[in-house]
């Protein structure tokens, strides 16, 4: 998330919090593709990790973008940690590591979408490789250590920082040393709010075996293939995974906002200071915990809005729907994670589908599956299959999505052409983890250092 909301709308009724989700529901002419990627930024000399400060350094690229784009900066505490395009459309932020994320604009098509990653990309090569800076597409930084990660200067990720060490054993991990691909999706109603969520939490660990691509820590084989996806398995176990309640026929918005108000928050932002909040729940503040601690502390709309940008399930819901399961990788999987799931989501047929194939796995069923994806991947045993198998199942259903859609492009191709890199991969039956794996046991010798060659941007 780029900017932290600041709306100073009171909060008086929890009812509120369940309207306010309500007021994302969308007609489906108006429903939009919001695509977010992160990326390590690394020094070609040596494929060292590149700092926040320096004529060379994260600061100098983030004010370099801002020269070509004329985007407005996002300060704090008189650094520079973002840009946002002036209208919304558009924001590029800094994770706690120095990933480099753009949030992409709400756009029509996935032909859009990969133009606009093809943009940001060519905008990031021409500021930073004179610095000496490329960017690498992976779910998990391969070489460097935790103490040898930068940390870059936003107060909301200092609270954070001192906050997870108490509530999970790999929190700082997935801070620092983690990088995803993202989608957001709109819905119409309360009820295709809920058919979607359901789908798409059953089917996240499927998007986490696809998009395995994080073999690497410190060096070395780490023995999975999405560490990103373990760490995600005890990061912050309150306010992160599966979320058993969205199994109900009788899901909705009210169910979230009263899970959501019992997870302790990160922070409250008062005239541009951050204030630690992590000793009390949402709950708790809107019953008066603050209003001696701090001043205006009362709850407000942009406090629910922060408050729930810090909930990290796989499925999340704000006034739209983000799918967090995907290791971050390189360009072509960029399209490939919107395609996977705007083809699922948002043909009705497809969706219907989707939802006959998984309306009876169990909560127990789909957390054992997600438990087992980040070392074994599409070999995971689901009943009687295994990933692979319903992976083709998937993509099948997914591709009839994306062609009834309808959207070409100038060349008269539709989005189904973006689902091609998962097709291979089932096609081999290994992932980009296993390929890189048996790169760094073979043509490698054992050196992590190519990896900064092959996965580069």
């Amino acid at each position: 998330m780029a900017r932290d909301t600041t709306d100073n709308r009171p909060i008086e009724r929890v009812e509120e919090l369940a309207a306010d989700l309500a007021m994302g529901c969308k007609p489906r002419e108006k429903w939009r593709i919001g695509t977010e990627h992160e990326k390590f930024p690394f020094y070609v000399d040596g494929n060292r990790p590149v700092p926040y400060e320096g004529e060379r350094g994260i600061k100098a690229v983030l004010e370099g973008m801002q020269r070509i784009l004329g985007w407005d900066a996002i300060n704090d505490d008189g650094k520079i940690i973002g840009l946002v395009e002036p209208t919304g459309q558009g924001a590029i932020s800094l994770e706690p590591g120095g990933q480099f994320e753009l949030s992409g604009a709400p756009l029509e098509t996935l032909h859009q979408t990969c133009r606009e990653g093809n943009a940001h990309l060519a905008q990031l090569r021409e500021i930073a490789e004179p610095l000496g800076i490329r960017f690498l597409g992976l779910g998990g930084s391969p070489k460097w250590s935790l103490a040898e990660t930068p940390r870059m200067p936003k107060s909301r990720y200092r609270i954070m920082t001192a906050y997870m060490p108490k509530v999970g054993t790999q929190g700082l991990d997935m801070m620092y040393r983690t990088c995803t691909i993202q989608v957001n999706l709109d819905f119409e109603t309360e009820a295709d709010m809920r058919r979607k969520m359901q789908v798409a939490q059953r089917l996240q660990p499927l998007s986490t075996a696809l998009f395995a691509n994080s073999p690497f820590t410190e060096g070395r084989l780490n023995g999975l293939q999405s560490w990103r996806g373990n760490i995600w398995r005890d990061t912050d176990n309150q306010r992160a995974g599966l979320l058993p309640f969205v199994f109900s026929e009788r899901f909705g918005f009210a169910d979230y906002v009263e899970w959501a108000l019992d997870v302790p928050m990160y922070f409250i932002l008062r005239d541009g200071r951050y204030h630690d909040c992590t000793h009390i729940t949402f709950r708790q503040f809107m019953e008066g915990a603050l209003k001696d601690e701090v001043t205006d502390g009362l709850p407000t709309i942009g406090d629910w809005s922060n408050h729930l940008s810090t909930l990290f399930p796989d499925v999340r819901l704000k006034r739209f729907l983000e799918m967090r399961g995907a290791d971050g990788g390189p360009w072509r999987r960029i399209c490939a994670l919107p395609a996977f799931w705007v083809g699922l989501l948002y043909d009705q047929a497809a969706l219907d589908a989707a939802h006959d194939l998984t309306a009876d796995w169990s909560f127990e069923e789909v957390d054992a599956m997600r438990n087992a994806v980040p070392k074994e991947g599409l070999a995971t045993r689901f009943r009687n299959h295994d990933l692979r198998e319903i992976a083709r199942e998937v993509l099948a259903i997914s591709r009839k999505g994306l062609s009834a859609r309808r959207r070409l492009n100038p060349e008269g191709y539709d989005e189904a052409s973006f689902l091609s890199p998962l097709d291979e991969i089932v096609a081999r039956g290994t992932t980009s983890a296993e390929e890189l794996a048996n790169a760094f046991n073979t043509r490698w010798d054992g050196s992590i250092e190519p990896v900064f060659l092959e996965q580069a941007y």
